[in-house]
């Protein structure tokens, strides 16, 4: 059965964004990248570093010399899905460097490709470049070959993801992320705001913080210190947040939290939000709400203490957006589990959210589990949980109608201007459509605008 997840929940596919002056001889490498916003950061680096040995970006498979396809391999449709691009790579252009979590599994790769030039695992940046040194020799030019100050980019100009830790130390039985991206090390606070400094000075509008758990970052660390402009900075996400936000002048910047685990601690980020440093937005994984099914997912079962913390920030913070992701038909997920999740949502009034049906994941411990749902129940109950969740979201919507708010253009056409309000995280949420007056408008602009009209994800409205 093929995956029911929507697919704007795993952005899978991403084009390098270069300019196009190519000198004559110039080895030439295409990129395709599949998978999660923290790939898309690895693919950044890679691409950075091969430009700066004097390898032109290819947007294409036919202009380049050879190929990486940096993978994702966290479900088993992502990973067909990886296959079937590395696939349709080799049938294009013919020379093609495997990378990314699917790389972790070689023999599966080379058993479906074996023409595939070569294979490396996660976050494996030294060995991808030997692959392609030895692919596709270099030629730099060091007259010609300098490096932009933001490095080649996946995303539009004007945000950028901010990758500042690596691996978990959760256990979830239905994720094999720690196996393969190992326990969590965090970058060093100085290093992770010195990064932020130059996007920001590039022309960055907003940050989007990602890690696998973002409010662990530090605690391998002991929460350190390090040195940052006149003074010191813990490694820890409160005070790096705080950080990241006094990097803009009022609204010029945007810093968006995603990936934050519930700790207690979370709370003590609502204030930088209410302050406007941060983003009043919090993405969490929640993943269900019944007890015994948190258990065996092995993930805290404190479903109703979360309501309480909740409340608490949305007393603190009353415009926090609140984003979540779920896992319907977990095994052994009884109706009566699958209605108290339902509840739950009612009373949570999440603004944002996405529901995987579960999936079998090579190596991971929930396939051992007893009592599989169905199919034809995984489907039904994704169905109804999707159903209320759109319903929440469309009154959420329209009671915006008639505020006066903040939005961030991504895109200009011959027919309107598609930006983001801070409620929506680029590819995963909603927009807000101007279609009158959009004519002077640019990417990157923050632009005051009154909301006119509601569906049940996206917005309209006119300039103000």
């Amino acid at each position: 059965m093929s995956s029911q997840n929507p697919p704007n929940l795993r952005p899978d596919l991403a084009r390098a964004i270069v300019p196009d002056a190519r000198r004559e001889g110039q080895p030439t490498i295409g990129m395709v990248s599949l998978g999660c916003p923290k790939a898309l950061v690895d693919s950044e680096r890679i691409l950075t570093r091969l430009r700066a040995e004097g390898y032109a970006i290819s947007p294409d498979y036919k202009g380049a010399d050879a190929v990486i396809v940096n993978t994702c391999g966290f479900l088993d449709s992502a990973k067909a899905e990886s296959l079937d691009a590395i696939g349709e790579a080799l049938r294009e252009n013919g020379k093609v460097l495997v990378t990314g979590c699917l790389g972790a599994e070689p023999e599966y790769i080379t058993g479906a490709h074996p023409k595939v030039l070569a294979v490396t695992g996660p976050h494996q940046y030294e060995a991808v470049l030997d692959a392609v040194h030895k692919a596709v020799p270099p030629q730099p030019d060091p007259f010609i070959d300098l490096l932009p100050a933001s490095g080649v980019k996946l995303t539009p100009r004007h945000y950028s993801y901010l990758k500042i830790s690596e691996g978990c130390n959760h256990k979830c039985k239905f994720c094999i992320i720690p196996d393969m991206r190992g326990k969590l090390v965090s970058r060093p606070a100085h290093a992770v705001l010195r990064e932020a400094e130059k996007l920001v000075q590039a022309g960055v509008r907003e940050l989007l913080v990602i890690s696998q758990d973002t409010s662990a970052y530090g605690v391998d660390r002991k929460h350190d210190m390090a040195k940052w402009k006149d003074g010191e900075v813990r490694a820890h996400i409160t005070d790096l947040a705080r950080e990241l936000g006094r990097l803009g002048a009022g609204d010029d910047l945007w810093v968006r939290l995603h990936y934050v685990y519930p700790y207690p601690h979370v709370r003590d980020l609502i204030p930088l939000m209410a302050e406007g440093l941060v983003l009043p937005y919090l993405d969490i994984p929640f993943q269900h709400a019944h007890p015994d099914t948190l258990k065996r997912m092995a993930r805290p079962a404190a479903a109703a203490r979360t309501l309480d913390e909740i409340a608490a920030w949305r007393a603190a913070c009353p415009e926090i957006t609140l984003r979540s992701t779920f896992i319907v038909g977990y095994p052994g997920e009884t109706e009566a589990e699958f209605q108290t999740l339902l509840d739950w949502l009612d009373e949570a009034q999440l603004d944002r959210v996405g529901c995987f049906q579960y999936e079998n994941v090579a190596g991971a411990r929930s396939n051992d589990l007893p009592d599989h749902v169905p199919p034809e129940v995984k489907q039904e109950r994704w169905e109804r949980f999707m159903e209320k969740a759109q319903a929440i979201s469309e009154a959420k919507l329209q009671a915006k109608v008639g505020q006066v708010i903040q939005v961030l253009v991504d895109e200009v056409d011959d027919e309107g201007a598609t930006c983001r309000t801070k409620a929506d995280a680029p590819e995963i949420d909603g927009n807000l459509f101007i279609d009158e007056g959009f004519e002077g408008l640019n990417p990157g602009d923050f632009v005051t605008v009154e909301v006119e009209e509601a569906s049940d994800y996206d917005l309209w409205g006119r300039l103000v």
